[in-house]
C-alpha cells in the first residue's frame, strides 16, 4: 500500500512541477516556451500526435501561434489550411462564433462534414482519426482554439480521455489567455498590402459571403453555397435557413447553373481558385 501512495504522490508532485513551469511559461513574449510546457503538462494525461495552436480574427487569414508537426506535417497542416481551407473548418466556425470550453470535431461538424468535398480533398490528407479542441474567446472579436489530434494510426480519443480534458478544459484556457491576451499582429504574409481597405474590415467579421461577390448569386445562393462548402445536407440548410429542402434544391440548381458547374467537387475547386485570386 505504502508503494502505490508514493508513486501517486511522485507523480503528483511531478505533474505540479509541470503546471509550475507552464504557468511561468506565460510569462514570456517569444519563443516556443509556453507551448511546449503546455503540451509536455497535457501529454502527462493524455497522449496525443500532434498540436496545433491557431488564432481567428474572423474570415480573415488564421495566425499559426505553435505547433508540433515536422515540415511535411506543417505543409499539410498549417500552409495549406491557411490558403483558405480553414474558412471550412468547423473549428474555426466555433472559434468566430465564439464558443468556450472543451469540444471534439464530432460534436462541431456538419451531417454531411465526412462526406463534404472539403473532408475529401483537404481534411483527408491530415491522416486524423480524431481531433478536439480548447476554445478560448479572446478581447474583441479575437479567439484561438488549441488542438489536440490522434492519427488512424493512434486511433481516437477515448472517452475517459476526452472526460478528462473537458475538466482540465478551464485551467486551460485561462493558461492560454494569460499568455495570450490578445493576438500578434498579422504579418504581411496574413494580411496581404494588397487587399483593399474595404475587403479588409470585411475579412474581420465572420461574414464569408464577399467570397462570392464576383459571382452573379443572390444572398441567400452565397449563404446556401457556404453551407453546402462547410458539409450541410439539403436537410440540414433547411432547417437552419427555416424554408423546406425543395426550396434549397432549387437554389442549389440555380447555383450550379449560374457558376456553370455539375458537382460538389467543381465547386470546391472554384471556391479554392476564388481564395488564391484574394489572397
Amino acid at each position: 500500500m505504502s508503494g502505490i501512495s508514493l508513486r501517486r504522490q511522485t507523480s503528483r508532485g511531478g505533474d505540479f512541477d509541470d503546471l509550475a513551469a507552464v504557468i511561468a511559461a506565460t510569462r514570456e513574449t517569444e519563443g516556443r516556451g509556453f507551448g511546449e510546457a503546455l503540451v509536455g503538462w497535457l501529454r502527462r494525461h493524455v497522449f496525443f500526435d500532434h498540436s496545433v495552436v491557431f488564432g481567428y480574427r474572423g474570415a480573415a487569414r488564421p495566425p499559426m501561434l505553435f505547433e508540433t508537426f515536422s515540415p511535411a506535417e506543417s505543409h499539410v497542416f498549417v500552409a495549406l489550411y491557411q490558403e483558405g481551407p480553414y474558412l471550412l473548418d468547423p473549428f474555426h466556425h466555433a472559434a468566430v462564433e465564439r464558443r468556450e470550453g472543451f469540444w471534439r470535431m464530432r460534436e462541431l461538424a456538419p451531417d454531411r462534414f465526412y462526406a463534404s468535398e472539403y473532408f475529401r480533398s483537404y481534411y483527408s490528407q491530415t491522416r486524423l482519426a480524431e481531433e478536439v479542441g480548447f476554445f478560448v474567446p479572446l478581447a474583441g472579436k479575437q479567439a484561438l482554439v488549441l488542438s489536440l489530434m490522434r492519427l488512424k494510426t493512434t486511433g481516437p480519443f477515448g472517452t475517459a480521455d476526452a472526460r478528462l480534458l473537458r475538466d482540465m478544459a478551464p485551467t486551460v484556457i485561462e493558461l492560454c489567455r494569460l499568455r495570450w491576451a490578445e493576438l500578434p499582429e498579422m504579418s504581411e504574409m496574413e494580411h496581404p498590402a494588397s487587399m483593399a481597405k474595404g475587403m479588409q474590415a470585411r475579412a474581420n467579421e465572420f461574414d464569408r459571403a464577399h467570397i462570392w461577390e464576383s459571382l452573379s448569386l443572390t444572398s441567400r445562393e452565397m449563404h446556401v453555397v457556404d453551407m453546402v462548402l462547410q458539409g450541410h445536407s439539403t436537410e440540414s440548410i433547411a432547417r437552419s435557413l427555416g424554408v423546406a429542402p425543395g426550396t434549397i434544391k432549387v437554389h442549389r440548381r440555380n447555383i450550379h447553373r449560374k457558376l456553370g458547374i455539375k458537382s460538389q467537387a467543381e465547386l470546391f475547386a472554384r471556391f479554392i481558385q476564388i481564395i488564391e485570386k484574394r489572397q
